[in-house]
């Protein structure tokens, strides 16, 4: 099969590439983009790890074929930092401990800056449910919640 010429926005920047019509959103922003800030974790949809956002809306790359992703934008860790200037979640993220091995890291923190641009203010409850769907293996999630609820506060200004 011919690959197909997919035209994105990625990270706020034009990109165009070529991809395999079965080969993953993932698999083409690690392989063939060279951002390899979206891990996989499980490559089914139950980790969270490659988690981006396509039109704001958070999704499992694992899940998305790249060829979906003609004429939308699209969001990656790597887009999160303003240049040598840390997200305020990734630098409460440092601040709480909110991270061992990094595998997750990426999923959860675009996960959460997904949240709060959608709800800037919400309960510990509301965090709990959003980033459920992001799996950790070597933390508790306490310390993610914790840096979630004050990044949201600062972001705030509370």
């Amino acid at each position: 099969m011919p690959k197909i010429h997919v035209t994105t926005e990625i990270n706020g920047d034009p990109m165009e590439f070529l991809c395999e019509p079965d080969q993953t959103l993932l698999d083409v922003l690690r392989d063939e983009l060279n951002l390899t800030g979206s891990k996989e974790g499980c490559a089914s949809g139950d980790c969270g790890a490659c988690s981006v956002t396509v039109d704001n809306r958070l999704v499992c790359a694992c899940l998305v074929l790249g060829a979906e992703v003609e004429g939308k934008q699209v969001e990656t860790i790597e887009g999160m930092a303003d240049g040598d200037e840390l997200h305020p979640l990734q630098q409460k993220f440092l601040e709480h401990a909110a991270l061992q091995c990094g595998v997750c890291t990426p999923g959860f923190l675009v996960a959460a800056k997904a949240l709060l641009e959608k709800n800037p203010e919400p309960s510990e409850t509301e965090v709990r449910y959003w980033l459920a769907g992001n799996l950790c293996r070597c933390t508790g999630y306490d310390k993610i919640i914790r840096a979630v609820m004050d990044t949201a506060a600062d972001m705030r200004g509370s």
